[in-house]
Protein backbone atom coordinates (compact mmCIF):
# COMPACT_ATOMS: atom_id res chain seq x y z
CA UNK A 1 0.00 0.00 0.00
CA UNK A 2 2.92 2.43 1.14
CA UNK A 3 4.52 1.74 -2.38
CA UNK A 4 1.49 2.92 -3.95
CA UNK A 5 1.66 5.82 -2.34
CA UNK A 6 4.54 6.70 -2.81
CA UNK A 7 4.31 5.45 -6.61
CA UNK A 8 1.32 8.30 -6.90
CA UNK A 9 3.20 10.74 -5.01
CA UNK A 10 6.13 10.69 -7.92
CA UNK A 11 3.90 10.25 -11.06
CA UNK A 12 2.00 13.63 -10.06
CA UNK A 13 5.42 15.16 -9.24
CA UNK A 14 6.44 14.88 -12.46
CA UNK A 15 3.58 15.91 -14.02
CA UNK A 16 3.36 19.19 -11.83
CA UNK A 17 7.11 19.86 -11.44
CA UNK A 18 7.31 22.18 -15.02
CA UNK A 19 4.32 24.39 -13.13
CA UNK A 20 5.66 23.97 -9.50
CA UNK A 21 9.36 24.91 -10.49
CA UNK A 22 8.17 28.03 -12.11
CA UNK A 23 5.67 28.80 -8.99
CA UNK A 24 8.37 28.19 -6.69
CA UNK A 25 10.64 30.67 -8.83
CA UNK A 26 7.89 33.63 -9.33
CA UNK A 27 7.65 33.12 -5.32
CA UNK A 28 11.08 33.15 -4.46
CA UNK A 29 11.64 36.23 -6.12
CA UNK A 30 9.46 38.31 -5.38
CA UNK A 31 10.58 40.78 -2.03
CA UNK A 32 7.30 40.36 -0.19
CA UNK A 33 8.37 35.89 -0.11
CA UNK A 34 11.75 37.08 0.61
CA UNK A 35 10.50 38.99 3.79
CA UNK A 36 8.30 36.02 5.16
CA UNK A 37 10.50 33.66 4.42
CA UNK A 38 13.22 35.43 6.66
CA UNK A 39 10.43 36.02 9.49
CA UNK A 40 9.68 32.68 9.32
CA UNK A 41 13.38 31.90 9.46
CA UNK A 42 14.35 34.29 12.48
CA UNK A 43 11.22 33.80 14.67
CA UNK A 44 12.32 31.80 17.00
CA UNK A 45 15.39 33.47 17.70
CA UNK A 46 13.05 36.62 17.95
CA UNK A 47 11.08 34.72 20.64
CA UNK A 48 13.65 33.21 22.89
CA UNK A 49 14.97 37.03 22.85
CA UNK A 50 11.89 38.46 24.01
CA UNK A 51 11.33 36.08 26.65
CA UNK A 52 14.44 36.31 27.68
CA UNK A 53 13.43 40.21 28.51
CA UNK A 54 10.39 39.34 29.82
CA UNK A 55 11.33 36.85 32.30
Amino acid sequence: MMMRIIFGALLALLVLAPALRDAVLTAATHPAAIAFAAGVWAWPHIAQRFRGWTA
